[in-house]
């Protein structure tokens, strides 16, 4: 199909396989790829980089991310900068999965676990769930992460997928948590009465925030509260139904 520009990204969906380039940021100038079993130990150590307080259980490990890789490519972007692709500086992976809106609570590896091979990912799952974005320090504030949540909005339309579903961080949280609870700061921050570097971005790319999520990866800074963060695409067509899925 031919490239396509959408908010800030050129875009060549579907294309090739694992490991061409599908997509080019506008802003960032960054080549965005699918990932392939290759990649897996370049983006652990993303990983452990871009989140240096969080426990590394509840982070991908290579072995994870070679299975994603042979799972559910389709789900992934790796961003690099430069021709030669083998230095991944960004990447936002995801699987499919059941997902309960009635009962939302739920920690990060509880998604990996609740799958046959560990990778959470679930190929009949209807929604798409979020499990990184990852930008390298040095290369933020480069429109990385609009460009991210843009690929993974098209992977919605081209799957007919419900829509995005994720646990959201809440850096911010940090500065307010002695004085109000992880709840009542979401809804701040979805009021608008207070910033969250992370949170209302995501707000600003069109998601919901309706609670915060206890314990969702362990983090001394925000005592392991993040947010849920839900995007329902507006292509959604539905063609069954199943019990559980809201």
């Amino acid at each position: 199909m031919e490239p396509n520009s959408v908010a800030g990204i050129t875009v060549d969906l579907p294309a090739g396989t694992p490991g061409d380039v599908i997509g080019m940021g506008v802003r960032s100038g960054l080549q965005y790829t699918r990932i392939t079993e290759q990649m897996a130990d370049a983006l652990e150590e993303l990983e452990l980089e871009t989140f240096p307080t969080a426990d590394p259980e509840f982070l991908y490990n290579a072995q994870e991310l070679r299975q994603l890789a042979v799972e559910f490519p389709e789900g992934t972007f790796v961003g690099f900068d430069g021709p030669t692709r083998k230095y991944p500086v960004s990447c936002g992976l995801g699987v499919r999965v059941h997902f309960d809106l009635d009962h939302p609570q739920h920690n990060a590896k509880a998604i990996f676990e609740d799958s046959a091979t560990g990778s959470g990912h679930h190929p009949d799952g209807p929604w798409y769930y979020g499990t990184d974005i990852v930008v390298r320090p040095s290369y933020r504030r480069r429109g990385i992460g609009n460009e991210l949540y843009e690929l993974r909005k098209g992977v919605c339309r081209q799957l007919n997928l419900r829509g995005i579903v994720a646990g959201g961080a809440i850096p911010g949280f940090a500065d307010h948590k002695h004085a109000m609870s992880a709840d009542d700061y979401v809804a701040a921050v979805v009021r608008g009465d207070l910033y969250d570097p992370t949170l209302t971005f995501q707000l600003e790319n069109g998601f919901e925030a309706p609670a915060a999520l206890a314990n969702y990866i362990p983090d001394p800074r925000t005592d392991g509260w993040w947010s849920l963060i839900i995007w329902h695409s507006p292509t959604y067509r539905q063609l069954t139904s199943r019990t559980g899925d809201q």
